[in-house]
Protein backbone atom coordinates (compact mmCIF):
# COMPACT_ATOMS: atom_id res chain seq x y z
CA UNK A 1 0.00 0.00 0.00
CA UNK A 2 1.27 3.49 -0.69
CA UNK A 3 0.58 6.69 0.53
CA UNK A 4 0.27 10.22 -1.46
CA UNK A 5 0.40 13.66 0.31
CA UNK A 6 -1.19 16.33 -1.75
CA UNK A 7 -1.36 20.32 -0.36
CA UNK A 8 -3.35 23.12 -2.08
CA UNK A 9 -1.30 26.60 -1.77
CA UNK A 10 -4.12 29.13 -1.47
CA UNK A 11 -4.54 32.55 -1.06
CA UNK A 12 -6.64 32.27 2.42
CA UNK A 13 -5.32 28.82 3.47
CA UNK A 14 -2.54 26.02 2.95
CA UNK A 15 -4.51 23.04 2.60
CA UNK A 16 -3.76 18.95 3.21
CA UNK A 17 -4.73 15.46 2.56
CA UNK A 18 -2.85 12.24 3.05
CA UNK A 19 -4.96 9.11 1.08
CA UNK A 20 -3.66 5.25 0.61
CA UNK A 21 -3.74 3.97 -2.71
CA UNK A 22 -6.62 1.54 -1.95
CA UNK A 23 -8.60 4.37 -1.44
CA UNK A 24 -11.46 5.20 -4.41
CA UNK A 25 -10.86 8.72 -6.32
CA UNK A 26 -14.33 8.84 -6.56
CA UNK A 27 -15.79 8.28 -3.50
CA UNK A 28 -17.56 11.09 -2.21
CA UNK A 29 -17.65 9.94 1.80
CA UNK A 30 -17.13 12.68 4.18
CA UNK A 31 -14.73 10.11 5.34
CA UNK A 32 -12.45 10.04 2.45
CA UNK A 33 -9.75 12.66 3.83
CA UNK A 34 -9.15 10.12 6.79
CA UNK A 35 -6.12 12.67 7.74
CA UNK A 36 -6.45 16.69 6.82
CA UNK A 37 -6.41 19.55 7.42
CA UNK A 38 -5.43 23.49 6.96
CA UNK A 39 -3.74 26.62 8.24
CA UNK A 40 -4.00 30.09 6.91
CA UNK A 41 -1.59 31.17 4.20
CA UNK A 42 -0.46 34.24 6.24
CA UNK A 43 0.60 31.65 9.21
CA UNK A 44 2.48 29.72 6.88
CA UNK A 45 4.83 32.82 6.77
CA UNK A 46 5.78 31.97 10.05
CA UNK A 47 9.16 29.77 10.77
CA UNK A 48 7.69 28.80 14.09
CA UNK A 49 4.59 27.85 12.38
CA UNK A 50 6.07 26.17 9.75
CA UNK A 51 8.33 24.18 12.19
CA UNK A 52 5.05 23.24 14.03
CA UNK A 53 3.46 21.99 10.94
CA UNK A 54 6.38 19.76 10.13
CA UNK A 55 6.40 18.30 12.95
CA UNK A 56 2.82 17.39 13.80
CA UNK A 57 2.99 16.01 9.82
CA UNK A 58 5.74 13.77 10.18
CA UNK A 59 5.00 12.72 13.36
CA UNK A 60 1.31 11.88 12.49
CA UNK A 61 1.86 10.28 8.82
CA UNK A 62 4.60 7.53 8.09
CA UNK A 63 6.87 8.69 5.11
CA UNK A 64 4.56 9.49 1.82
CA UNK A 65 5.46 7.81 -1.60
CA UNK A 66 4.79 11.03 -3.31
CA UNK A 67 4.03 14.44 -2.67
CA UNK A 68 1.83 16.54 -4.93
CA UNK A 69 0.72 20.64 -4.60
CA UNK A 70 -0.51 23.38 -6.64
CA UNK A 71 0.14 26.99 -5.59
CA UNK A 72 -1.72 30.39 -6.54
CA UNK A 73 0.22 32.11 -3.62
CA UNK A 74 3.51 32.83 -4.86
CA UNK A 75 6.98 31.64 -5.33
CA UNK A 76 8.22 32.53 -1.61
CA UNK A 77 4.73 30.26 -0.19
CA UNK A 78 6.08 27.34 -2.45
CA UNK A 79 9.74 27.47 -0.99
CA UNK A 80 8.14 27.63 2.18
CA UNK A 81 6.27 24.06 1.54
CA UNK A 82 9.83 22.77 -0.01
CA UNK A 83 11.25 23.36 2.87
CA UNK A 84 8.91 21.26 5.59
CA UNK A 85 10.53 18.18 5.49
CA UNK A 86 14.09 18.10 5.26
CA UNK A 87 13.86 14.67 6.29
CA UNK A 88 12.40 13.33 3.05
CA UNK A 89 14.67 15.19 0.95
CA UNK A 90 14.96 12.16 -1.38
CA UNK A 91 11.16 12.91 -1.95
CA UNK A 92 10.16 14.14 -5.24
CA UNK A 93 7.77 16.83 -5.45
CA UNK A 94 5.30 17.24 -7.92
CA UNK A 95 3.71 20.34 -8.80
CA UNK A 96 0.56 20.85 -10.54
CA UNK A 97 -0.11 23.83 -12.79
CA UNK A 98 -2.32 25.18 -15.25
CA UNK A 99 -0.92 23.63 -18.14
CA UNK A 100 0.14 20.22 -16.92
CA UNK A 101 -1.33 17.63 -18.81
CA UNK A 102 -4.14 14.92 -17.34
CA UNK A 103 -5.32 12.21 -19.78
CA UNK A 104 -9.11 12.67 -20.98
CA UNK A 105 -8.95 16.47 -19.80
CA UNK A 106 -7.99 19.21 -21.91
CA UNK A 107 -8.85 22.98 -21.96
CA UNK A 108 -9.71 25.55 -24.38
CA UNK A 109 -7.37 28.16 -22.55
CA UNK A 110 -6.01 30.33 -25.00
CA UNK A 111 -2.58 30.45 -22.99
CA UNK A 112 -2.45 27.23 -20.19
CA UNK A 113 -0.12 28.41 -18.35
CA UNK A 114 -1.84 31.14 -17.74
CA UNK A 115 -4.78 28.78 -16.23
CA UNK A 116 -4.59 29.25 -11.86
CA UNK A 117 -3.47 25.74 -11.20
CA UNK A 118 -6.41 25.62 -8.06
CA UNK A 119 -9.38 25.61 -11.12
CA UNK A 120 -7.17 23.34 -12.92
CA UNK A 121 -6.96 20.52 -10.25
CA UNK A 122 -10.90 21.07 -8.80
CA UNK A 123 -11.39 20.30 -13.14
CA UNK A 124 -9.70 17.49 -12.41
CA UNK A 125 -11.21 16.74 -9.49
CA UNK A 126 -14.91 16.95 -10.83
CA UNK A 127 -13.51 15.20 -14.11
CA UNK A 128 -12.98 12.00 -11.74
CA UNK A 129 -15.96 12.19 -10.11
CA UNK A 130 -18.74 12.43 -13.40
CA UNK A 131 -18.65 12.63 -16.81
CA UNK A 132 -21.61 14.73 -17.70
CA UNK A 133 -21.64 18.52 -18.38
CA UNK A 134 -20.59 20.25 -15.26
CA UNK A 135 -20.32 24.39 -13.48
CA UNK A 136 -17.23 23.76 -11.46
CA UNK A 137 -17.27 26.47 -8.35
CA UNK A 138 -14.72 27.15 -5.85
CA UNK A 139 -16.20 29.93 -3.53
CA UNK A 140 -13.39 31.31 -1.92
CA UNK A 141 -11.22 34.35 -1.76
CA UNK A 142 -12.53 34.64 -5.73
CA UNK A 143 -15.33 32.69 -6.86
CA UNK A 144 -14.41 30.87 -10.09
CA UNK A 145 -16.95 29.41 -12.44
CA UNK A 146 -15.88 27.04 -15.06
CA UNK A 147 -17.59 24.84 -17.35
CA UNK A 148 -16.33 21.53 -18.08
CA UNK A 149 -18.20 19.28 -20.76
CA UNK A 150 -18.80 15.78 -20.91
CA UNK A 151 -16.68 15.53 -23.56
CA UNK A 152 -14.04 16.48 -21.11
CA UNK A 153 -13.21 19.37 -22.69
CA UNK A 154 -12.68 22.67 -20.83
CA UNK A 155 -14.41 25.60 -22.02
CA UNK A 156 -13.36 28.09 -19.61
CA UNK A 157 -15.04 30.03 -17.12
CA UNK A 158 -15.02 33.49 -15.00
CA UNK A 159 -13.05 34.87 -12.22
CA UNK A 160 -15.36 37.37 -9.62
CA UNK A 161 -14.10 38.77 -6.36
CA UNK A 162 -15.92 36.03 -3.68
CA UNK A 163 -18.59 37.29 -0.90
CA UNK A 164 -16.06 38.16 1.21
CA UNK A 165 -14.06 40.53 -0.95
CA UNK A 166 -17.49 42.35 -2.13
CA UNK A 167 -18.50 42.99 1.00
CA UNK A 168 -15.13 44.66 2.03
CA UNK A 169 -14.42 46.30 -0.82
CA UNK A 170 -18.30 48.22 -0.10
CA UNK A 171 -16.76 48.56 4.04
CA UNK A 172 -13.37 50.23 2.50
CA UNK A 173 -14.50 52.42 0.00
CA UNK A 174 -17.88 54.06 0.94
CA UNK A 175 -18.44 56.31 3.79
CA UNK A 176 -21.38 55.06 5.15
CA UNK A 177 -21.33 51.41 4.69
CA UNK A 178 -20.52 48.96 7.64
CA UNK A 179 -18.59 45.63 6.92
CA UNK A 180 -22.10 43.58 6.99
CA UNK A 181 -22.28 40.61 9.16
CA UNK A 182 -23.54 37.24 8.51
CA UNK A 183 -25.55 35.63 10.75
CA UNK A 184 -24.68 32.63 12.54
CA UNK A 185 -26.39 29.98 10.50
CA UNK A 186 -27.05 32.22 7.54
CA UNK A 187 -30.63 31.48 5.13
CA UNK A 188 -31.00 31.95 1.51
CA UNK A 189 -32.13 35.69 1.19
CA UNK A 190 -35.56 35.43 -0.96
CA UNK A 191 -36.54 38.93 -0.94
CA UNK A 192 -34.94 42.44 -0.63
CA UNK A 193 -32.95 43.33 2.21
CA UNK A 194 -35.11 45.49 4.73
CA UNK A 195 -31.73 46.26 7.16
CA UNK A 196 -28.09 47.47 5.44
CA UNK A 197 -26.22 44.06 6.44
CA UNK A 198 -28.86 42.07 4.81
CA UNK A 199 -28.71 44.73 2.14
CA UNK A 200 -25.09 44.01 1.28
CA UNK A 201 -24.94 40.35 1.94
CA UNK A 202 -28.15 39.80 -0.02
CA UNK A 203 -26.75 42.59 -2.87
CA UNK A 204 -23.41 39.81 -3.20
CA UNK A 205 -25.29 36.59 -3.18
CA UNK A 206 -27.48 37.95 -6.02
CA UNK A 207 -24.35 39.00 -7.80
CA UNK A 208 -22.78 35.72 -7.39
CA UNK A 209 -26.03 33.24 -8.53
CA UNK A 210 -26.56 35.97 -11.44
CA UNK A 211 -23.42 34.80 -12.69
CA UNK A 212 -23.76 31.13 -12.11
CA UNK A 213 -27.29 31.91 -13.92
CA UNK A 214 -25.84 33.46 -16.69
CA UNK A 215 -23.26 30.65 -16.87
CA UNK A 216 -25.51 27.67 -16.63
CA UNK A 217 -27.40 30.01 -19.98
CA UNK A 218 -23.96 30.08 -21.76
CA UNK A 219 -23.83 27.03 -21.48
CA UNK A 220 -27.06 25.41 -22.91
CA UNK A 221 -26.36 27.78 -25.99
CA UNK A 222 -23.27 26.14 -26.41
CA UNK A 223 -25.43 22.89 -26.54
CA UNK A 224 -23.55 22.07 -23.39
CA UNK A 225 -26.39 22.44 -21.08
CA UNK A 226 -25.47 21.53 -17.34
CA UNK A 227 -26.24 18.51 -15.58
CA UNK A 228 -24.42 19.05 -12.64
CA UNK A 229 -23.06 21.91 -9.90
CA UNK A 230 -19.73 21.13 -8.07
CA UNK A 231 -19.01 23.80 -5.62
CA UNK A 232 -15.93 23.77 -3.38
CA UNK A 233 -14.69 26.37 -0.73
CA UNK A 234 -15.88 28.59 2.02
CA UNK A 235 -18.46 30.25 0.72
CA UNK A 236 -20.19 26.92 -1.37
CA UNK A 237 -22.82 26.35 1.49
CA UNK A 238 -24.18 29.43 1.45
CA UNK A 239 -24.13 29.51 -2.58
CA UNK A 240 -25.37 26.03 -2.35
CA UNK A 241 -28.63 27.92 -0.09
CA UNK A 242 -29.07 30.62 -2.51
CA UNK A 243 -28.76 27.95 -5.60
CA UNK A 244 -31.78 25.91 -4.45
CA UNK A 245 -34.13 29.11 -4.75
CA UNK A 246 -34.21 29.34 -8.89
CA UNK A 247 -36.00 26.51 -10.65
CA UNK A 248 -33.29 26.84 -12.80
CA UNK A 249 -30.90 25.29 -11.28
CA UNK A 250 -32.67 23.89 -8.14
CA UNK A 251 -33.54 21.20 -10.72
CA UNK A 252 -29.83 20.39 -10.92
CA UNK A 253 -27.57 18.07 -8.76
CA UNK A 254 -26.15 20.61 -6.60
CA UNK A 255 -23.58 19.20 -4.45
CA UNK A 256 -21.08 21.18 -1.96
CA UNK A 257 -17.82 18.87 -2.02
CA UNK A 258 -15.11 19.91 0.70
CA UNK A 259 -11.44 18.85 -0.79
CA UNK A 260 -12.19 19.24 -5.24
CA UNK A 261 -8.41 20.52 -5.41
CA UNK A 262 -6.93 18.46 -3.27
CA UNK A 263 -9.43 15.10 -5.25
CA UNK A 264 -7.72 16.81 -8.36
CA UNK A 265 -3.84 16.90 -7.36
CA UNK A 266 -4.41 13.30 -6.41
CA UNK A 267 -6.08 12.03 -9.56
CA UNK A 268 -2.77 14.05 -11.23
CA UNK A 269 -0.36 12.63 -9.23
CA UNK A 270 -1.39 9.13 -10.32
CA UNK A 271 -0.75 9.88 -13.46
CA UNK A 272 2.31 10.75 -12.71
CA UNK A 273 3.84 9.08 -10.41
Amino acid sequence: MSLYLVFDLGNTRLKWAAVESTQNIADRNKKLWAYSGSISTKSFQSPELRAELSDYISKTLPKPDAIGFCCVAGDAAIENLRSLFPQWQDLEWKQLRGSSPYQGLRTLYQDPSKLGADRWAALIGARALSSTNTLVINAGTATTIDLLGGNGVHYGGWILPGLSLMQDSLQQNTVQLPLAVRANKPEAQASFGSTTDKAITGGCDAAQIGAILRAAYLAKTMNHPVERIWLDGGNAKILAQEIKQFPELAILPVEPIEGLVLRGLWAWLLQNL
